[in-house]
């Protein structure tokens, strides 16, 4: 069954100026990433604006995704929803349109107890034989999975890895000694990759990769082949273009840096502005410290 390794990238949806899906700008991005090095990719997440879509979208989404990338490399779907019943729809949709796996993060708006989130992920694992990876994302949403919760779920056959973006190296070691060795945990916080493929992490869903897919992609293939020196430097130059965060919603901001370095994927939908002369003269300069505006005229 397919666990999720590597660097996963967390792919924006590209949008028109009139908030429709630009499909064919989506098949474009998909094989940027490809063309880069990514090792997945993981749409309709945090990145991808799924909490903006309907159900319609996100299908159509899905089918582009899947379809642009030809089995080329494993896609992982976001099929989350407030209630079970909505994500089981969805996870049934995107079974039939032949996604490796499945991301499911944790309802938001409502308060869960541990029990609850347990009987919710169960139910979905038993509509549905696809591998699902967990998504713990607790600032946005405002329920945290417990290591001891994740090690229950472990023992579910199809639930295969989460994907922890609390930012905490600490919680990225509770999920890992709190599950098998063949349970995947993944970073979703690109800013501790490297310290936590180092701790027993299997790879990353990375938004950055949005950006420098190449320079996220030689953090694990440097640390594989043991190349500390070269997945340490790759580290720092990540973390340098993370600076782009500090300028505003951080979706803004990525799908900002994506524009500025020549690929139309337009703004986020409203009420998220993208709009900020501040910001993108933030994220101009960030990617100019970078130097990823430089290295991209050198490549036309």
């Amino acid at each position: 069954m397919f666990t999720p390794a590597g660097i996963m990238a967390a792919i924006v949806t590209p949008m028109n100026e009139d908030e429709t899906l630009d499909l064919t700008e989506l098949e474009a991005h998909v094989n940027r990433m490809i063309d880069k090095g990514v090792h997945g990719l993981f749409c309709l997440g945090t990145n991808g604006e799924f909490y903006t879509l309907s159900h319609d979208e996100r299908i159509q989404v899905i089918e582009t995704v899947v379809a642009a990338t030809k089995g080329r490399v494993p896609v992982l779907a976001g099929v989350g929803a407030i209630s079970t019943r909505e994500t089981i729809e969805l996870a049934r949709a995107a079974e039939s349109l032949q996604v490796e796996a499945l991301s499911v993060i944790t309802p938001y708006f409502v308060p869960l107890t541990q029990p609850e989130l347990v009987r919710h992920y169960r139910k979905i694992a038993d509509a549905t034989p696809l591998p699902i990876m967990l998504y713990n994302i607790p600032m946005r949403t405002g329920n945290h999975i417990e290591p001891e919760t994740v090690a229950t779920l472990s023992a579910v056959p199809n639930i295969v890895g989460i994907k922890d973006s609390s930012g905490d190296i600490n919680m990225i070691r509770a999920f890992i000694q709190a599950t098998p060795e063949d349970f995947a945990v993944v970073s979703g916080n690109d800013s501790i990759i490297l310290e936590g493929l180092r701790a027993g992490a299997k790879g990353a869903v990375a938004a950055i990769a949005n950006i420098c897919p190449d320079w996220l992609s030689e953090i694990y293939n440097a640390w594989a082949r043991g190349d500390d020196l070269t997945a340490d430097k790759m580290q720092e130059q990540v973390n340098v273009v993370r600076g782009i965060l500090s300028g505003g919603n951080p979706n803004t901001m990525v799908k900002k840096a994506v524009s500025l370095l020549g690929h139309p994927v337009g703004n986020c939908r409203e009420p998220v502005s993208g709009d900020s002369p501040e910001a993108e003269a933030h994220v101009r300069t960030v990617l100019e410290t970078a130097g990823l505006l430089a290295k991209i005229a050198g490549e036309r």
